[in-house]
């Protein structure tokens, strides 16, 4: 395709993408408080962490005892449902504007690069959702943690917009992190890690994982950062596991000089026949084939050559 049909086709697939986006923005707005037959409202799942939390730790702002959030602005309650909903349009989404990135990249990838891109897109998927789960049913304990710290002389009276804000950023987080295998595992295929340069690295490993879910963790608190730190370690263990079933099937296939060093000379195949003892001239015999042409006879040899005057006469 020239390059105006490419800009063509990818407006189309942004205008689709774009219009799914704004069609799951509308469906989250309006699901941010109603209640969808057997499914709670998404305000209400939202706040589930929150009000998992003692209730002697959180400020009661109704008179009976209800969880409730704070709002300190008029606009505060419409622009949280409306940035809610936009993030949860574009989760529900997710298939529309996925397929339209797919279609819109397969033209240009060959039948192995279609199919291992979509293995690492579905997996991607997967992880992430996995650690948002684990995440939003993590919250509970941290907050619990968090809310008791001081709660001798305060009450915790959570805003809609810092609530909801912790929660999306630890979500996303745990999402994000559940990644770190998945690269693990696409260095190996690629031939950039091998199992033997990490199989005795497990220990600096955990230590690093535990530094990094330290750092990245929103909260601080000792459950999230164990919960992440053992989550990733686990999957961590996976694709080293990986990593080693991958490499044992690689050296099945690779020829003995594959895992030499670069001034390593391979050991040589080839094995010269044995060379005949030569003979001597005087010692060689004449083939059955070869035709015998008798020497000229004495006589021959003696009869006289004939001048050019006796040619005249």
């Amino acid at each position: 395709m020239p390059l105006v049909e490419h800009l063509k086709e990818l407006r189309r697939r942004v205008i689709i993408s774009t219009i799914s986006v704004i069609v799951g923005a509308i469906v989250g707005f309006i699901w941010y408080q109603n209640a969808p037959g057997p499914i709670p409202a998404l305000g209400e799942i939202l706040r589930g962490p929150y009000c998992g939390v003692d209730p002697e730790l959180r400020a009661d702002f109704t008179a009976n005892g209800e969880c409730r959030l704070l709002a300190t602005s008029a606009m505060e309650m419409f622009m949280l449902r409306l940035k809610i909903g936009a993030l949860a349009g574009t989760v529900l989404a997710a298939p529309v504007w996925l397929y339209q990135i797919w279609k819109f990249i397969t033209p240009g990838l060959l039948h192995n690069e279609r199919r291992w891109t979509f293995s690492f897109v579905t997996i991607a998927v997967l992880l992430f959702l996995a650690g948002t789960v684990l995440a939003y049913f993590s919250l509970s304990l941290g907050l619990n943690y968090l809310l008791t710290i001081g709660s001798d002389f305060q009450t915790a009276a959570l805003t809609g917009q810092e609530y909801f804000s912790f929660v999306v950023a630890i979500m996303v987080i745990f999402g994000v992190s559940f990644e770190i295998p998945l690269v693990i595992v696409m260095l190996n295929l690629i031939g950039v890690l091998r199992y033997e340069a990490v199989r005795t690295k497990r220990r600096h490993a955990i230590v690093l994982i535990f530094i990094f879910s330290a750092l990245i963790t929103p909260a601080q608190d000792p459950y999230s950062l164990t919960i992440l730190a053992v989550a990733i370690c686990l999957l961590v263990e996976l694709s080293f596991q990986f990593c080693r079933i991958n490499d044992k099937r690689r050296a099945k296939n690779e020829p003995d000089w594959a895992g030499l060093d670069d001034d390593e000379a391979a050991p040589l195949d080839y094995q010269p026949e044995p060379t005949a003892v030569p003979t001597s001239v005087g010692q060689h015999t004449a083939s059955a084939h070869t035709p015998r042409v008798s020497p000229p006879s004495v006589a021959e040899n003696r009869k006289p050559q004939a001048s050019g005057f006796d040619d005249i006469l």
